[in-house]
C-alpha cells in the first residue's frame, strides 16, 4: 500500500538519494539521439553493461537511421545477438529506422507521442529518449523504478503506467527525469531485488518496506 508523503518528505528523500548517487545519469553510451534510441531498444531484458559492449562495435559500423534502414535483419543480428530477443529487436530497430528516415526527415522525433509511433518504442523507451536526449521531464518506469516505488511507498501496484502516473502526481515536475535516474541507481546499487542494503540506505526511515519488516 502507498504511503502519504508531504512535499518536505519528498524533497528530503530526493536530497538523500542525491547524496547516495551523485552521478545518477543514464548509463547507456551514445553520441546522438538515434544511438540512444537504438541502445534503449536493445536494453529490454538486458543490462546496460552488455548493451554498451554491443553498441561499441555496432556504432562504429552503423550509426544513422539511413544506414540501419538499409540493413537486413541477419546482418544486424550478427552484432546484437548477445542482447537477447535479438530477432525481434533487429526487426523493430530496422523498422523504426525506416520510419525515421522516411517520415521524420532522418531525425528522431522529439515528442513522446511521435516516438511511440516507432516500432519497438513503448512508453518507457519514449520517456527515456525524450528526457535523456532532448531534456524533457518524464519518468520511465523500469523494473528498478517499479520495485522501489512500491518498497518506499510512493505507489502501489505493478502496472508501470499507473506507477508512472502516481509518481508524476507526488514528485515535482522539474525533478521527474532526475528522480527516475536516482531511483534506477538506488535499485541497482543499494536497494537490489534480492538483497537490499538497508543498513547503507539513507532513506530507510521513510521506507515502507524497511519499517514494515
Amino acid at each position: 500500500m502507498a504511503k502519504k508523503f508531504d512535499e518536505e518528505q519528498i524533497s528530503e528523500i530526493l536530497k538523500r538519494l542525491e547524496v547516495m548517487h551523485p552521478n545518477a545519469v543514464c548509463e547507456l553510451n551514445y553520441s546522438t539521439p538515434f544511438e540512444l534510441l537504438v541502445a534503449v531498444i536493445l536494453s529490454a531484458q538486458c543490462t546496460d553493461k552488455r548493451v554498451n559492449q554491443v553498441t561499441e562495435k555496432l556504432f562504429k559500423v552503423y550509426n544513422t537511421p539511413l544506414q540501419f534502414a538499409e540493413l537486413d535483419e541477419d546482418e544486424l543480428i550478427k552484432y546484437i545477438f548477445t542482447c537477447g530477443f535479438y530477432r525481434n529487436k533487429a526487426k523493430n530497430i530496422i523498422s523504426a529506422s525506416r520510419d525515421i528516415a522516411s517520415k521524420y526527415g532522418g531525425e528522431v522525433p522529439k515528442d513522446i507521442e511521435s516516438l511511440m509511433t516507432l516500432a519497438g518504442v513503448g512508453k518507457k523507451t519514449a520517456n527515456v529518449v525524450y528526457s535523456v536526449a532532448f531534456g524533457g521531464q518524464a519518468i520511465a518506469v523500469d523494473t528498478h523504478v517499479l520495485r522501489l516505488s512500491n518498497r518506499i511507498g510512493f505507489c502501489d501496484g505493478n502496472d508501470p503506467l499507473k506507477v508512472e502516473e502516481g509518481l508524476m502526481r507526488i514528485l515535482p515536475k522539474e525533478t521527474w527525469s532526475h528522480a527516475h535516474h536516482l531511483l534506477i541507481h538506488h535499485g541497482r546499487y543499494t536497494c537490489s531485488a534480492r538483497n537490499p542494503q538497508c543498513a547503507d540506505c539513507l532513506i530507510s526511515e521513510f521506507c515502507l518496506f524497511y519499517n514494515g519488516k
